[in-house]
Order: structure tokens, then sequence, then C-alpha cells
């Protein structure tokens, strides 16, 4: 099934019919992977009537390649390595480590922003459904997923409004539930199939999570 959505609102108000088996849970938290996933996630988690919070993953881009990811991180010092790509790197060990550095102050820096001092939600025991615009290679949410598993969560549902077929398939294995509204068989960039792709800002990010809870 294909579609397009007209924005990141709509790709998360459609993809929360989908999850309306969780709603009004008390044992349910959504998390959205910053920034472009959170306003995907804010939908759903209003939709279900539960609570919102993030998940700082960032990915590892090859240098001069960012949009390759030989990897990425998350937070509690979780890293995921691609390790197809990292054969091809020259010098990888050396590489992976500055971009590790590099990315990994760049997580601290945004769970300080967008926590504003609230302290990282219990996830232990929980259902967590992890929520981002779209899947690619998948990298950036198979650390989420590795991250969530050390902090106890109960359950783990990766929902995502687009993703192409074989990534979508891959985690199914990984996470206990799998939701991708629309696996286009011919998946190139998750920005096709929005009419407006434009970049979330940290406000946003900060505005849509004071907004969850009020």
């Amino acid at each position: 099934m294909e579609r397009t959505f007209s924005n990141r609102t709509e790709a998360g108000q459609l993809l929360a019919e989908k999850l309306v088996k969780y709603a009004g849970r008390t044992d349910v938290i959504v998390l959205g992977l910053p920034r472009g996933g959170v306003p995907v996630a804010y939908e759903v988690a209003k939709r279900l009537g539960v609570p919102l919070d993030v998940f700082i993953v960032r990915k590892l881009g090859v240098p001069g390649f960012e949009e390759l990811a030989v990897g990425a991180i998350a937070s509690g010092g979780v890293r995921v390595l691609n390790e197809d790509i990292i054969r091809a790197l020259p010098k990888a060990d050396e590489t992976i480590e500055s971009i590790t550095a590099k990315e990994t102050a760049e997580l601290e820096r945004r769970e300080q922003s967008y926590r504003d001092g609230r302290p990282a939600p219990e996830l232990r025991d929980h259902i967590v459904i992890l929520v981002d615009d779209g899947l690619a290679t998948g990298a950036t949410m198979r650390a989420a997923v590795k991250a969530l598993r050390q902090r106890g969560a109960a359950k783990i549902v990766v929902a995502v409004p687009v993703g192409p077929p074989d990534t979508c398939r891959e985690f199914e294995d990984e996470a206990d539930e799998t939701i991708c509204a629309s696996v286009p068989e011919f998946f190139q960039a998750v920005g096709q199939y929005y009419e407006d792709f434009s970049q979330t800002s940290d406000d946003e990010v900060r505005e849509l999570l004071t907004r969850a809870t009020q």
C-alpha cells in the first residue's frame, strides 16, 4: 500500500488509527524520535490519550555522505553499527570514534534542551510506542529499540507512517510489534511521501512536549 501525506500532522493522525487498541492504557507511553518523529508522535499520543516524550537517537553519518548511516547512538550509551558500510570505510575505527564523539555531544545537548530539567520517563514494564516520521535504513530506530530493551520496556511497538518493505519486515523480528502504515514497493526516501517535509525545529519539539502535558 502506498500513499502520500500532506504533512507530519496528518501522518500521525492516520498512524494513530492503527494503534487504537492502546488507547487509554495507563501502562503505555509514546516516544517520538526527534526531531521529525515528534509531530507524528504528538498526534498518536493525543489520539490514544497517553503520555508523550522523546527518545533521542543520533544517526552516525559517513563524513561527506551524511545521509548514509554507518550506525546510530541512543540515550544510555547504546551504539548500533552497520557492519556492511563499515567494511567499505577507510580508517573505519578512527572515523567511527570521531563521528560518535561529535554526535554524543549533540545528543546530550538535545536531551538538556528538550527536557528542560525534566527527568527521563520511567519505561520499565511499560508498553513503549516508538514513533518516527518514516523508516529508511532503520539504523536510528534499531538503536532506539536496543536502548529501550536495556531500559526494561515490557513491549516495544515500532510505528511509522511509511517505510520500505524489507526494513519493515526486519523490524517484525526486532520489535514486539511493527506498524508501517504505508509500505511502498519502490521506496527511495521518506520525504518523497510527504507534500510538506520541512525540517522540524527544536522549538517545535519543545512546544509539542509542553502542549502534551497540558
